[in-house]
């Protein structure tokens, strides 16, 4: 007698078509195998087959919401993140990843949206500074789509999905502005105290354009050559001036909001002092040369040794036209 050892193979298929990963990912299966083709007297043996589906993206992104609406600060930092929204997608891994852009309602390129590539949620950021006063709020429409899409499961699509993204600006007190940080005034040297060389202005950039009261910082004015009316900005002389100890003053203005002093504007008042013929020439040394008897009229004397010369100079503190000299010589009494 002989025995004989029949191996066969059991092959598990699916029995129902388009089987869904996200409905249930996973089957567990007992398997039972019988010899004598399950006659009578046969033995019977048992395992366990765990059957785990993949995924295949067959699942567009969608936002659980079609409005989600924002509010910040104007003086929010650029690069900042203004929102954060999140399209669902019932795939996972990569079959998961989307991109987010921007469709409509930002035609002067206020903001940027990206993909958090750990989350997926678009994060909004702000490109561009806030200003309360110019624009108030911004309507954005915002789109989601799969990155990695499968053409089998085209039919299935769009893999896009859009949303309503508001962004309220709210404002925030701001201190007073000046239209130029730097002006440029000029006054004379001979101008008397309380002449007036020129005028700084500055004005409140939120809505309510409260009072601006104007001060000059006394550290860029030690000796307190000028003044400034708190009322109108007018800057006047407070002492004598002299360009040749200082041609320059650069004074600071302080614009400080009425309503709220803590909120201080800052500009710079560049004041050149122009000069006057108030200085006579002064020769900068005594001077020596020597002349022969005989010497010719119109004839240049000779130079004696180092270090006495016979052209002469000067020294003159002014400035310009002012500064040209004519040398007379005097006759010998």
């Amino acid at each position: 007698m002989t025995n004989h050892c029949l191996s066969e193979q059991g092959v598990i298929r699916t029995a129902l078509p388009n089987m869904d990963r996200e409905t249930r990912n996973q089957y567990v299966l007992v398997i039972q195998a019988k010899d004598m083709v399950g006659q009578m007297g046969g033995l019977s043996g048992t395992t366990s087959v765990t059957v785990t589906l993949t995924d295949v993206n067959d699942n567009p992104p969608r936002f659980p919401h079609k409005n989600y609406q924002y509010t910040v600060e104007e003086s929010l930092p650029v690069q900042s993140v203004v929102a954060r929204i999140k399209a669902v997608d019932a795939d996972i891994g990569s079959n998961a990843e989307m991109d987010y852009r921007i469709m409509d309602g930002d035609g002067a390129g206020q903001f940027n949206i990206t993909t958090d590539e750990e989350t997926q949620d678009g994060l909004l950021l702000l490109l561009r500074p806030l200003d309360f006063e110019t624009k108030s709020s911004f309507s954005l429409r915002i789109e989601a789509t799969n990155r990695h899409i499968d053409t089998s499961f085209l039919t299935m699509g769009p893999f896009s999905d859009t949303t309503s993204l508001k962004v309220t600006v709210e404002d925030v007190n701001e201190p007073p502005m000046f239209p130029t940080p730097l002006s440029h005034m000029m006054v004379s040297e001979d101008a008397r105290v309380g002449t007036s060389i020129g005028t700084v202005s500055a004005h409140d950039p939120d809505n309510g354009n409260n009072a601006i009261r104007y001060s000059i910082d006394r550290n860029t004015d030690l000796e307190r050559f000028f003044n400034v009316d708190a009322l109108s900005g007018v800057i006047s002389t407070a002492k004598p001036l002299d360009r040749e100890a200082n041609s320059v003053h650069n004074l600071t203005i302080f614009a400080i909001e009425s309503q709220d002093p803590t909120q201080i504007g800052r500009g710079v008042a560049l004041v050149s002092v122009l000069d006057i013929n108030d200085n006579a020439p002064v020769f900068a040394i005594d001077y020596e040369t020597l002349l022969c008897e005989n010497s010719m009229p119109g004839q240049v004397s000779s130079p004696p040794p180092p270090p006495f010369a016979s052209v002469l100079s000067h020294t003159d503190l002014l400035l310009g036209p002012k500064a040209i000299l004519h040398f007379l010589v005097s006759k010998e009494r």
